[in-house]
């Protein structure tokens, strides 16, 4: 049985095993507190009947006006507990919270290489908008596919009418 619960401050020392992931991106604990500290309701952990951390979302609600979303901004799961539906039920909690706080829709950028995690979105509704262009710095810089998918709120689905033309991330 899994348990969804909100993340803390205790859970920083304990989920690095989930974090070792190539794909996952990781971050500095300023930047994780302030996610604690600004959106908590945004911030859920899957935990183990053993207490182990299985997988966690993080996000934030941002923009103005039709531009009001939730915004996936890391999304990984252990790799002992996938293939097991944790990240679509983390991902429905994520866009659950984003329908109450009354967003047009959800989005999150995807490394253009993660075929894997950009099919899981698109089975789950999730569209390619644009393409961001070196989006990813590191050894070789890779472009991001901005994926959304439209919330109830976005009744004329405008939130996911795609660019047909790349973007740099200035320019976002």
């Amino acid at each position: 049985m899994t348990t969804l619960r909100p993340f803390t401050c205790d859970d920083l020392f304990k989920f690095n095993n989930v974090n070792f992931d190539p794909l996952t991106e990781t971050y500095g604990l300023s930047f994780y507190t302030q996610y604690l500290a600004k959106w908590p309701e945004y911030f859920q952990l899957a935990e183990s009947p053993s207490g182990q951390i299985m997988g966690y979302i993080m996000g934030k609600v941002e923009g103005h006006g039709d531009n009001w979303h939730g915004h996936v901004t890391a999304l990984t799961v252990s790799p002992d507990y996938r293939r097991l539906g944790l990240a679509a039920l983390l991902m429905s909690f994520l866009e659950d919270i984003s329908e109450k706080k009354r967003a047009y829709f959800v989005d999150l950028f995807v490394r253009k290489s993660n075929q894997v995690a950009i099919n899981m979105y698109k089975n789950l509704g999730y569209i390619i908008y644009r393409t961001i262009l070196e989006y990813y710095s590191g050894d070789q810089d890779e472009d991001a596919y901005d994926m959304r998918k439209a919330l109830s709120r976005d009744v004329n689905k405008k939130s996911v009418i795609p660019y047909t033309q790349p973007v740099r991330l200035e320019d976002i």
